[in-house]
């Protein structure tokens, strides 16, 4: 028997490859790998699962039995690979040793995780995948005050969320705006405002300092001195991509795993996709620049070298009390911002010297705009 493509992730990186290479490969064996249950779903449905009233199993859409037998592959669940091996194309499950033809990471991106002070770390609730999402809606059922670290662009949207559902919901985060790096600072206040509306207060400048148990509760000090009462804190302060083994492998690494337009990492036969890679220099944790690997590197796969590329790639935020979509100026661009509307109607754009479009951010009716304007963006990656 043949040896089979392995694909390291079930996430939408991992799933939606497969989902791609069948189309056009249904012979070839194929084997997943996941050190979770293995269910599909998608990721940026879990910062709507509090305001849908969704659990977990809401969220699921199919079984890992359904997958395997829709993708013709073996599925080995709660399963963590501890070496991979080039030189002689396998990779290793403990003492196991697993071979194979092509070796694709979709192993995502892991929550950065801030050192706090105090006896309560296990009530900071990471939510980077279905499982965490189970274990933090257990953890809040019957309580109604969360803290959210974090006010980037998943912070914002639990913030969102959860006060949709109900929660009583603070935001704390060491910067002056929501989503700085992202966002103009016109946009940014009104994402703020629109979230203050529905009761989210922010503490925006200083940093959690310590979070002890109290009774049933948390207290949580800040590093001004306020403190803040508690059920349960979500970690939100960012991803960071998943590159030890790879480095550990010899591969090329960066901020991501290394890989060419091909997806190619710097060893033959072993490419990376999704979250936890760079390619060209990108790495961008975002379901559009995935989707378009994905369909790309399943032909490669499948015989026909494909490099991807990346037109537009604007980001809609799920912050429905003011909608956003956001496409921030590419890398080393040099241009100038200007700024229409008010309240929470922004539409901020930002243009070269010669007048072309870099980027924007447009909140609230100005989001209408944004099929014009894509149309003006230049391609991330041509």
């Amino acid at each position: 028997m043949s040896a089979p493509l392995v694909i390291v992730g079930t996430g939408l990186a991992g799933y939606n490859l497969a989902k791609e290479w069948r189309k056009l490969d249904s012979e070839t064996p194929l084997l997943l790998i996941t050190a979770d249950d293995g269910r599909s779903y998608s990721k940026p449905m879990l910062s709507t699962g509090f305001g849908k009233n969704k659990d977990a199993d809401g969220l699921a859409m199919a079984e890992v039995g359904a997958m395997a037998e829709q993708l013709k592959a073996e599925i080995r669940t709660h399963t963590r690979i501890t070496g991979i091996d080039p030189g002689h194309k396998r990779l290793w499950i403990g003492e196991e040793a697993v071979p194979y033809r092509d070796l694709v990471l979709a192993w995502g991106a892991e929550p950065i995780r801030v050192p706090v002070e105090g006896d309560a770390q296990d009530a900071i609730f990471p939510i980077n995948d279905l499982e965490d999402y189970a274990r933090f809606r257990d953890a809040v059922v019957g309580k109604r005050r969360v803290l959210i670290l974090g006010a980037g662009l998943i912070g914002c949207e639990f913030a969102n969320d959860l006060s949709a559902g109900g929660y009583q919901v603070e935001l704390l985060a060491p910067c002056e705006q929501v989503m700085p790096g992202l966002l103009h600072p016109a946009a940014a206040a009104a994402v703020q405002a629109g979230l203050e509306g529905l009761g989210v207060r922010f503490h925006l400048g200083p940093v959690l300092a310590s979070l002890h148990h109290q009774g049933n509760a948390l207290q949580a000090v800040l590093a001004d001195g306020t403190q803040i009462e508690c059920d349960a804190v979500v970690s939100a302060v960012g991803l960071r991509p998943r590159i030890a083994l790879a480095a550990a492998a010899g591969l090329d690494v960066n901020r991501g795993v290394m890989v060419d337009r091909q997806l190619r990492t710097s060893h033959a036969n072993i490419h990376a996709l999704g979250d936890c890679a760079e390619v060209d220099g990108l790495n961008l944790l975002y379901v559009m620049p995935l989707m378009a690997c994905a369909r790309a590197l399943a032909k490669t796969l499948a015989g026909e070298p494909t490099a991807v590329s990346y037109g537009p790639m604007p980001v809609t935020v799920k912050t429905p009390v003011c909608p956003l979509v956001v496409s921030p100026p590419p890398r080393d661009s040099q241009g100038e911002w200007t700024v229409e509307g008010s309240g929470s109607d922004i539409k901020a754009l930002c243009r070269d010297a010669s007048g072309a479009l870099l980027g924007y951010a447009l909140t609230g009716a100005a989001v209408q705009e944004k099929l014009a304007l894509n149309k003006e963006l230049p391609a991330l990656l041509a």
